[in-house]
C-alpha cells in the first residue's frame, strides 16, 4: 500500500523532500506515470529546466570519487540576532539570505555524508536507441521555461516564509558551497588549466558522452564501476558551482588549480543531480524500458509474428549478410544474444567472442563497414574499432586514475554491459607495435578472455568484471585469442554480389522488422535458460565417448558446447535445454571444426 495518497504530486523543492519521510516518496514513484513525468536530463536543455527542479538521469557510473561531507542541517544568524535551523540535504549551497551568516559552531549543526558518481550517458549507444529514448521524453513544451538563465529560477523561491534568500548575494558565500568540511570546497580552477574534452570524460572520443555528476545519500555499495542507473533527483547548476569564476583571492590557498576544477566544473557543461531514488537499468534498450514512457505511435508497430518466425528471418538477414553461409550466420546469432551469466574461479561463464575469418580479400575494403551498419541497427549499444597501427599504439584502452586532478581518465573499453565491441583486423598493416600497442593488445585479450577491465592506479591495478560481448572480423586468423573461431565458407556468387545483399539487408530491415529483432535480440540475452540432471547425464555420458573417439577433446571443449547449445536453446525459445539442441551444438561444433582444420596454421595466433 501507499504510505501518502496516491495523487499526491512529487515533491517541488529539497524542503519538501526532507519534510517527509524519504522512503514515502520512493513509493510514489512506484507509480510508473510519476517516474516517466520527470523530464529526462539526457535530452532536455538546460534552459527549459529550473535549478532544484526535479530530473532523471540516465547513464553509466564511469568515476566514483571521495566521501564528502556536507551540512544535512545548519543554523544560520539573522540580522535581527535571532537564528533559524535550515536544512542542507539535497543541495550543493547554502541558503543565505542578505545579513545572513552561517552558525559554524552551534550546537544544532548536523553533518552528512554523500558520495558524488560521475555518470555519462551510455558509450556506444547507437543512434536509434537516442532517437527512441528522445521520444519517451516528456515533450517539452510541457516542461517551463526559464530562457536562457537558468538561475533565475531560484528567484522564484523568494518568497518562501523559512528560506528566503537573496541569491544574488550567494558569490559571496562560494566558499560554503559544496563540501563544507572535505577537500572538494577548494577544488574547481580557471577554465584555462583543462579542456572541455577532459572533463567530460567520453570512454569513446569520436562519440562524446554528455555527463552528470550524481550525489547519492544511502546504500553507497550498491553502486558499482560501469553499471547502468536511472536516477530521479533534483537539478543543481548555480553558477557558484564553477570553480573557474573563483577570484584570485580564493584561490591562493589551493594547492591543485587542476584538481580544483576537474571536481567542481561548470554546471552548465556538467550538471549536478541529488539522487533521492534510483533503478538499475539491465539492458540498454529503450524499448523494452519500464522506466520510459514509451510513445503511443510506436507502441503497436507491426503485425505480431511468432518467435519462431523472428528467428527464422534473423537468421536469413544474417546469412545474407556472410556471403549466404547458414552455419556463420547461427554463431552471428548467439554472439548477439550472449551475456555472462555466471562466475566461478576467474571463469566467466556465457561469453562468446566471436572470430569470424576467412573473410573474401576482394571484399575487405568495405565489407565490415557495411556489414557493421546492420549490426549497429540490431543493437542499442556497440562500438566499430579498426585495429590499426596507429589505433593501437597511441589510443588509451582502459581507464587510468590521474592524480593530478583525482580523475579516472576513461578508456575506449570502459563501456556498459552489452555494448558490443566489433573490432576489424582487416586494416592492420606491417608495421612495429609500440609500448602502448603491447599494452593494447594484452588488454583486449584481458577482455575477451576474463571479460575484465584493468584499470590503471598507477602503483597498482583493480580488475572489474565487465560484460563486453567482442566479436573480431579478419581476412586470417585473429592474433587475438576467441572462444569461437569461425571461418566464412563463401559462396562464390555471393561474393560478386556483395554490396547488393547488404544494401537488399537494409531495406529489408523496416521500422515494424527492426523492432522485432531489437526486441528478441534483448528479450533472449535476458533469458533464463536451465539443463535438468537427466540431461546433465546425457551430457556427461556423451562428452566420455567424444573423448574416447578423439583424444583431444578436454574441458574447455565442453564448455563451449555447453555455452553454444544453451544460446542456441534461447535462440529458439527454449527454456530448457533438450536433445535435439545438444545434438545440433556437436554438430555444428564438428563442421566448424572441419573447417578450421582446413585452414593455414596463422604465425600470428595468440593465446592468454
Amino acid at each position: 500500500m501507499c504510505a501518502m495518497p496516491c495523487n499526491m504530486e512529487l515533491p517541488s523543492s529539497p524542503e519538501e523532500l526532507t519534510a517527509q519521510d524519504n522512503e514515502n516518496w520512493k513509493e510514489l514513484l512506484n507509480d510508473s506515470t510519476k517516474w516517466h513525468s520527470i523530464p529526462l536530463l539526457n535530452h532536455t536543455p538546460l534552459h527549459k529546466l529550473k535549478d532544484q527542479g526535479l530530473v532523471r538521469f540516465r547513464g553509466m557510473v564511469q568515476d566514483m570519487m571521495d566521501p564528502e561531507i556536507y551540512l544535512e542541517r545548519y543554523e544560520v544568524k539573522l540580522a535581527d540576532g535571532s537564528a533559524r535551523t535550515q536544512p542542507g540535504k539535497y543541495r550543493d549551497c547554502l541558503r543565505l539570505g542578505k545579513d545572513e551568516l552561517l552558525d559554524y559552531h552551534a550546537d544544532s549543526n548536523v553533518h552528512g555524508e554523500r558520495r558524488t558518481l560521475f555518470v555519462v550517458s551510455v558509450p556506444g549507444l547507437n543512434d536509434w536507441a537516442k532517437e527512441h529514448e528522445k521520444q519517451c521524453n516528456p515533450q517539452s513544451q510541457q516542461l517551463p521555461s526559464v530562457g536562457s538563465g537558468v538561475k533565475r529560477a531560484l528567484d522564484e523561491q523568494e518568497d518562501m516564509e523559512v528560506d528566503k534568500t537573496d541569491e544574488s548575494n550567494i558569490s559571496s558565500a562560494k566558499k560554503q558551497c559544496v563540501n563544507v568540511e572535505s577537500k572538494a570546497e577548494t577544488k574547481g580552477c580557471s577554465s584555462a588549466v583543462l579542456g572541455s574534452d577532459y572533463l567530460l570524460n567520453s570512454p569513446l572520443p569520436s562519440r562524446p558522452s554528455m555527463a552528470c555528476m550524481v550525489k547519492v545519500y544511502e546504500e553507497f555499495d550498491k553502486y558499482t564501476l560501469n553499471s547502468l542507473m536511472d536516477f530521479v533527483g533534483f537539478l543543481s547548476v548555480d553558477p557558484a558551482l564553477d570553480a573557474s569564476t573563483l577570484d584570485v583571492e580564493a584561490m591562493k590557498d589551493v594547492e591543485s588549480l587542476a584538481e580544483l576544477q576537474a571536481q567542481n566544473p561548470s554546471p552548465f557543461l556538467i550538471p549536478r543531480l541529488h539522487a533521492f531514488a534510483v533503478k538499475s537499468l539491465c539492458h540498454a534498450n529503450p524499448l523494452l524500458d519500464e522506466s520510459l514512457q514509451q510513445p503511443a505511435a510506436i507502441e503497436a508497430p507491426h503485425a505480431p509474428q511468432s518467435l519462431e518466425s523472428i528467428h527464422k528471418d534473423l537468421r536469413m538477414l544474417l546469412k545474407l549478410c556472410l556471403f549466404e553461409d547458414e552455419l556463420a550466420a547461427e554463431y552471428l546469432l548467439c554472439h548477439l544474444i550472449s551475456t555472462v551469466y555466471s562466475r566461478s574461479e576467474m571463469q566467466s561463464i556465457g561469453k562468446f567472442a566471436l572470430n569470424i575469418c576467412n573473410l573474401p580479400k576482394e571484399c575487405l575494403q568495405q565489407y565490415t563497414t557495411k556489414l557493421y551498419e546492420v549490426l549497429e541497427l540490431l543493437l542499442p549499444a556497440s562500438h566499430y574499432l579498426p585495429i590499426t597501427l596507429e589505433t593501437m599504439n597511441t589510443a588509451a584502452f582502459t581507464p587510468k586514475k590521474d592524480y593530478e586532478t583525482n580523475k579516472l581518465v576513461s578508456g575506449l573499453l570502459q563501456l556498459a554491459p552489452h555494448t558490443h565491441l566489433v573490432l576489424d583486423e582487416t586494416h592492420m598493416q606491417q608495421g612495429k607495435l609500440e609500448a602502448n600497442g603491447v599494452h593494447a593488445i594484452q588488454h583486449l585479450a584481458n577482455l575477451i578472455n576474463n571479460q575484465q577491465l584493468k584499470c590503471d592506479f598507477q602503483y597498482y591495478q583493480i580488475d572489474y568484471n565487465v560484460d563486453i560481448p567482442v566479436l573480431v572480423l579478419s581476412e586470417g586468423r585473429s592474433m587475438l585469442p576467441s572462444d569461437f573461431v569461425m571461418p566464412i565458407k563463401a559462396d562464390e556468387k555471393a561474393v560478386q554480389i556483395y554490396e547488393e545483399s547488404l544494401k537488399a539487408a537494409l531495406h529489408y530491415l523496416q521500422p515494424g522488422r527492426l523492432q522485432q529483432f531489437r526486441n528478441y535480440l534483448t528479450m533472449s540475452r535476458i533469458a533464463q535458460f536451465s539443463v535438468s540432471e537427466e540431461h546433465t547425464e546425457m551430457i556427461q555420458q556423451e562428452f566420455v565417448d567424444m573423448r574416447k573417439a578423439n583424444v583431444k577433446s578436454n574441458a574447455d571443449d565442453l564448455h563451449c558446447l555447453l555455452v553454444l547449445s544453451r544460446l542456441l536453446g534461447i535462440a529458439r525459445g527454449n527454456a530448457t535445454l533438450d536433445k535435439e539442441t545438444w545434438h545440433l551444438a556437436t554438430e555444428f561444433e564438428s563442421k566448424r571444426r572441419q573447417r578450421l582444420q582446413a585452414m593455414p596454421k596463422s604465425s600470428t595466433s595468440m593465446r592468454n
